[in-house]
Parts: C-alpha cells; structure tokens; sequence
C-alpha cells in the first residue's frame, strides 16, 4: 500500500465519523420550534460535525498530496480544490464554532441555531454529497 492509498483510506474512514455526527444533526435540525435543552443538543451536533467536517478535509487534502495544519488552511485550500463552494460561509462557520465552544447564553444560542439552520447545515450537507461522491464513483 502507497502512503496516497494510506491517506484515501483516512479521510475515508474520517468521512464515517464526519456521516454519522451528521446524521445526528440532520435529525437535530429537523426539530422546528427546539426547547432550550433540543437548541443545546443542536448546537452539540453542529460543532461534532463541524470538527469532523475540517478533519476529514484535512485528510482528504492530505491524501491529495497537500500539507494542511489547521481548520483555516484546511477551509482555504478545500474551497481553491473545488471540495467546497462557499469558503466565506466556512470561515464564519469557524468562528462561530469556536464563539459555541466558549460561550453559551440564550441569545447568542439562537442566533448560532439560526446560522447553522439557514447557512452551515446546507454546507455540511453539500460537503457530504460531494465526499460521498468520491467514495462512490
């Protein structure tokens, strides 16, 4: 086995993770009006897939031959290879991932719940189409 063939059985085996954390969201975000407690969980999911989203960029980039270090580098080269549309929508994505990790008050809660609804869930979900599709040709 080549080390490129190591790296696509990485991000393939990241890209398991990445689909069940996100199977665990899109249950989340099928929830109309959550409870306090439903928003939390929600929020929960966002930033499991959101990690696991980078990650398997990372691996997958990787494996393509990139050398890739942090959750910005792995955003920015994945929107120049074509992986991603929106690099705008990830990098603010980002931050508001990191603002969830470190902060949690009721406002600030919906409005990363709204975010994540209108902007950052159609992304992982395209994110996850366009791996999925790698995997299977």
């Amino acid at each position: 086995m080549t080390t490129k063939d190591a790296g696509d059985i990485r991000w393939i085996q990241r890209f398991e993770h990445f689909e069940k954390a996100f199977a665990e969201l899109k249950l989340a975000v099928a929830v109309d009006e959550p409870s306090r407690l439903e928003r939390a969980g929600l929020i929960q999911f966002y930033e499991m897939s959101f990690e696991l989203a980078w990650k398997v960029m990372k691996d997958y980039l990787d494996a393509e031959g990139y050398d890739i270090q942090s959750p910005r580098a792995a955003i920015k080269q994945a929107f120049q290879s074509g992986v991603i549309e929106d690099g705008e929508t990830w990098l603010n994505a980002l931050k508001d991932r990191n603002l969830t990790v470190h902060t949690y008050d009721e406002s600030t809660a919906k409005e990363i719940e709204r975010r994540i609804r209108r902007a950052y869930f159609p992304n992982l979900a395209k994110l996850y189409t366009t791996l999925q599709a790698r995997i299977t040709p």
